[in-house]
């Protein structure tokens, strides 16, 4: 299924400062994105937590992107950010009971260029793969994050997800929170 771009303002014009955002295509560098998630990821790697984003290689990133839908934020050209959006069924046979559900979506490998953390460019990521899931029927987003990470559950928090579960991943050295939202129209 091919997804539209987020479509530009009024004018038909994008602001410089508002990127583009589209599915990945077959001549992006996985090498280059996988780049992308090691440097948004670092920070958390500082703090101490071992995200799996912090060190996959790019046959583990490619992996991940073929299990869900990719998507990237460009900016004059170049991938600033990148989403990957799980939509039901899934037949996960581990992780958390909760993405597993058939009416819950959700999403990882999310990341933003360090640069340009805080500027908005997550949040419209994000409004995108809600959006995306309201589109498609399905009411509920997720998402899972370590739960030391006070300052990401509160911001995902204040977007309206709540805490569902808690989940041990054997890649990671934390126990994660799921969190939630509905999208219903």
């Amino acid at each position: 299924m091919t997804i539209d771009p987020v479509p530009a303002g009024e004018s038909g014009r994008r602001p410089a400062s508002d990127p583009l955002i589209r599915p990945i295509a077959g001549d992006d560098s996985i090498e280059e994105l996988t780049e992308l998630l090691h440097r948004a990821y670092k920070v958390l790697a500082d703090m101490g937590f071992r995200f799996f984003a912090t060190h996959q290689t790019p046959e583990q990133t490619l992996s991940r992107i073929r299990s869900g839908e990719c998507f990237v934020a460009v900016l004059d050209g170049a991938i600033v950010a990148t989403v990957t959006f799980y939509p039901p069924p899934r037949a996960a046979t581990e992780g958390p009971d909760w993405y597993r559900r058939s009416d819950v979506s959700y999403f990882g490998q999310f990341a933003v260029e360090p640069a340009l953390q805080r500027g908005g460019i997550g949040s419209r990521l994000m409004d995108f793969v809600e959006d995306l899931a309201r589109r498609r029927g399905i009411p509920e987003v997720a998402l899972d994050t370590a739960e030391g990470a006070t300052h990401l559950r509160e911001y995902y928090s204040r977007r309206g997800y709540r805490f569902i579960e808690y989940v041990q991943w054997d890649v990671t050295n934390y126990r994660s929170v799921v969190m939630s939202k509905s999208v219903r129209e």
